[in-house]
């Protein structure tokens, strides 16, 4: 049995009948069975579900009709985003027997091209973290050093394809979310434009921040299952009526004489040096390809962690106020309203939530919201600023995708504002509304990953796919 199947590599086995779906997703099962309890990277699985969508696969396949893209695909979907009759819990205990009665567009549509939903993954409880420890149902190890953290929030969606319990898994970006976990765990991950990906169905945490994206093995195999999930939907108002290219068919391009841009800020103090060399191996691997390196300056970048943290909890503490006891999810029943409010929300929520609604509370309060939110927002909007004046002058912005390697469980959880700062380098494209991708830039200490990120223009997903599968097929994984 192939221990690492790619899209491509299911369809063909479908397709010359070397395997079943069925029998695809029994061994994925069964994979599942010998490692998540080692990882925690599933909280529930959809077992039937899935059987039914292998078994029409296997019905299309006998039928010798023409199959869909992702025909048979064992796919992972975090637990923030709405599954038909399938528990989503958000890795939060106020929600823990919610069964949404619809599916998230993005689900949809991935079941509509075929893909075989395994179940849903674990992640930070209404995907607040950056390290998957906040999950009401315990951390995520990372498969790659168990003794670390997978990153946060999407850790359970990295740690699954990275694992091989899964070909392909969506999770969701706010600040960082999909990229900083891909980079953690050694996969592709991405984050498209805000607008890109319908958020129909996804369960808001900052509803002008959260994105749904891809991880996979490959880029392009990060290119189908994007490209499958992309487009409007009357659903969404938010969503956009730009077409959708065909990214895949635009790969394999030269990309020679491309412009990228090099921002001097990210490469400041509190840096690891293994990450610093690695990153900067990576860039010699696009300059060998003939791109054309520039640095660039990025004036309000120092501000991105502060801006992003005001407006993140401001809209969090607005969203999460519907968690009341009243309508679903959790109730403890008290005496009086305001006492079930306040019992329901204690035990519900877990620490670092708390902590987010309260400084969300205080920033949008009487007195405070012109100090704080409403100037965020200028801020935010000199952030944005900034990468449209780069995208004037590069095609492209090249990153580091964190500013450390995988750190140890536990090692950040006391101290919330080292955990903040670990997003530094992934909330200004978040800020500002682009598309990103994290792509393996070797590993440092012989098994702890690091990610490059690249950054392009508002709907540019095609020239950053372009860019992240030349890095990948030159080499760039193992610098």
């Amino acid at each position: 049995m192939n221990a690492a199947w790619t899209i491509d590599g299911v369809r063909e086995a479908l397709g010359t009948k070397k395997i079943s779906a069925r029998e695809l997703a029994s061994d994925f099962y069964k994979r599942i069975a010998e490692r998540n309890q080692e990882l925690n990277a599933y909280l529930t699985l959809s077992e039937e579900r899935a059987y039914l969508q292998a078994d029409r696969i296997d019905g299309l396949v006998a039928a010798g009709k023409v199959l869909p893209p992702l025909a048979g695909v064992p796919i992972a979907i975090k637990d923030v985003i709405s599954t038909r009759g399938v528990r989503t819990t958000c890795g939060s205990k106020i929600l823990e027997n919610y069964i949404p009665p619809y599916d998230a567009t993005a689900v949809e549509r991935l079941e509509a091209a075929g893909a075989v939903m395994l179940g849903k993954t674990n992640c930070d409880e209404f995907a607040m973290g950056s390290s998957t420890e906040n999950s009401a149902y315990g951390p995520v190890r990372n498969p790659e050093s168990t003794d670390r953290v997978p990153g946060g929030s999407s850790g359970g969606s990295a740690a699954a394809v990275a694992a091989g319990l899964a070909v392909a898994s969506l999770g969701t970006d706010t600040g960082g979310s999909i990229r900083q976990p891909g980079s953690f765990c050694g996969i592709p991950a991405m984050m498209g434009s805000y607008g890109r990906v319908s958020r129909y169905g996804l369960i808001a945490f900052a509803s002008s921040l959260d994105r749904i994206g891809p991880f996979a093995t490959s880029t392009r195999d990060v290119a189908a299952v994007m490209g499958v999930i992309a487009g409007r939907d009357t659903n969404d108002s938010t969503s956009t009526t730009a077409p959708v290219p065909d990214y895949r068919a635009a790969m394999g391009k030269p990309v020679k004489g491309l412009r990228i841009g090099i921002p001097k800020e990210y490469f400041g103090a509190g840096m690891d040096e293994g990450v610093r060399k690695k990153i900067e191996a990576g860039i010699a691997v696009f300059e060998k390809l003939g791109c054309e390196l520039r640095e660039i300056h990025m004036a309000h970048t120092d501000y991105a962690i502060a801006t992003y943290y005001i407006i993140a909890t401001a809209e969090a503490s607005s969203n999460l106020a519907r968690y009341d006891g009243v309508r679903y999810g959790l109730r403890v029943e008290a005496d009086s309203l305001l006492a079930m409010y306040r019992k329901t929300r204690g035990a519900g929520f877990g620490a670092e939530v708390k902590r987010r609604i309260v400084l969300g509370t205080y920033v949008l309060s009487a007195g405070y919201y012109d100090a704080f939110y409403l100037k965020g927002q200028r801020v935010r909007a000199l952030i944005a600023q900034d990468f449209r004046e780069a995208f004037s002058k590069v095609d492209v912005l090249v990153t580091p995708t964190s500013p450390v390697p995988p750190f140890l469980l536990g090692e950040r959880t006391s101290d919330p504002l080292q955990m903040y700062l670990a997003d530094i380098y992934t909330v200004t494209g978040s800020l500002a509304g682009v598309p990103g991708i994290s792509v393996p830039c070797g590993k440092i200490c012989g098994k702890l990953p690091v990610g490059l990120q690249i950054f392009g223009p508002a709907f540019g997903e095609a020239r950053v796919l372009l860019l992240a599968d030349a890095f990948e097929q030159a080499g760039g994984a193992s610098v």
